[in-house]
């Protein structure tokens, strides 16, 4: 089994650079052509999917169904990280506190009344080995956001010590990893170009 983690295509909140977390937004016109791309991409390379799973904000949703989803389990697991009061804040000129938080992900927690990023990474953990344990023959897409992503990745790669969470992960950015008899390899970038 090999597992496709694809953030989602861009939205309105993305291109305006506003900390969108929960907020329910489609997908803009580039965000679909994001997520078509993606789909194309998959099928150049003969890669279908036995089951996808997204977020159940409609833009992950989006995005796994033009990326090649059909099908598709929503489950909360995958949902973004939860911002609290500073969901829909510009990120051209945050607080202090975010500022801070986004500048060190590693050694600043997160803002009170923000998801922390430990429990982020669990909840995908959790996501993940249940996913593990029910196996399937062939691929599976998994549709997210941003940090949620790299929670997977942080959880996938033990030996990351918090790398993912300050790297940069694009709109429509894919990582693949295999299941193995020893468990899920080490998560790799898929090279989706124009």
């Amino acid at each position: 089994m090999r597992i496709y983690i694809i953030r989602h295509g861009e939205t309105a909140r993305n291109r305006e650079k506003v900390l969108q977390g929960r907020s329910d937004m489609p997908l803009n016109e580039n965000g679909i052509r994001q997520a078509e791309q993606a789909g194309r991409w998959f099928r150049q390379h003969d890669i279908r999917f036995a089951r996808a799973y997204a977020s159940p904000l409609i833009r992950a949703v989006e995005t796994a169904r033009l990326a090649g989803g059909s099908d598709i389990i929503t489950d909360e697991r995958l949902i973004e990280m939860d911002y609290g009061p500073y969901e829909g804040m510009s990120l051209k000129n945050p607080d202090p506190e975010i500022r801070r938080f986004f500048s060190d992900f590693v050694h600043q927690p997160a803002p009170e009344g923000m998801e922390s990023l430990a429990d982020v990474t669990a909840r995908l953990g959790v996501f993940l080995e249940e996913l593990r344990d029910t196996g399937t023959d062939g691929n599976i897409l998994i549709s997210t956001h941003a940090i949620a992503m790299k929670g997977a990745l942080e959880y996938l790669t033990p030996t990351s010590a918090g790398s993912y969470w300050s790297k940069y992960i694009g709109n429509c950015a894919v990582y693949s990893a295999d299941l193995t008899a020893e468990g899920f390899t080490v998560p790799v970038p898929v090279p989706i170009e124009e």
